[in-house]
């Protein structure tokens, strides 16, 4: 690919949506430095992609610390999740905010855990571009909800058709079941 060509593509491309900091001015000098961006419709969550409603909005800052870097960021968004007892669409809004140790080593081909002498974790990268995605969705998945519900008052679903009962009854009757410590005290109750 040419250099024209690859301009003509940079210039289409919304820098903003780039999930990454360039680190080269503060591995030279200390300082600090700072990346702002937007994240359009999924953030990458291991597994399985998490579909947002609306863009989410990052920030980190990275201040240099000797041969340590301090990374610190946040980011905004709203996850849609399945309500837990429906499965519709329930969006949740996170905030998550996330620190690192990061050392600069460029023998790293990419960025790496490491346990450093005091027991603290650091991360080792080697390219001056750092890549936040991974900082990013791991802050993320973990400041959202274990569960989500649409709604407060949700019926959620019968347990015999499936059918939404938020949408009517669908006429089946279900008993509530007894749990078994119950079930052995009213056994006790009826031999008395």
């Amino acid at each position: 690919m040419t250099l024209a060509a690859f301009s003509r593509i940079l210039t289409r491309m919304d820098v903003s949506e780039l999930q990454s900091i360039n680190l080269a001015s503060i591995i030279k000098e200390p300082g600090s430095t700072s990346a702002e961006g937007v994240i359009r419709n999924e953030i990458e969550g291991g597994s399985a992609p998490l579909p947002l409603q609306g863009d989410a909005v990052w920030s980190v800052t990275v201040s240099s610390a000797g041969e340590e870097y301090w990374l610190s960021g946040e980011v905004h968004g709203t996850v849609v999740m399945e309500c837990r007892r429906c499965l519709k669409p329930a969006p949740q809004e996170v905030d998550a905010y996330f620190q690192h140790l990061l050392q600069y080593d460029p023998a790293v081909s990419e960025l790496t855990l490491v346990e450093g002498e005091d027991g603290a974790d650091v991360y080792h990268f080697g390219e001056p571009d750092l890549d936040l995605s991974f900082f990013i969705s791991q802050a993320f998945a973990l400041a959202m909800p274990l569960t989500a519900l649409c709604d407060e008052s949700c019926k959620g679903l019968c347990p015999v058709c499936g059918a939404d009962l938020n949408d009517g009854d669908c006429g089946h009757v279900v008993e509530a079941p007894v749990s078994s410590a119950l079930a052995d005290l009213g056994k006790f109750l009826d031999e008395v």
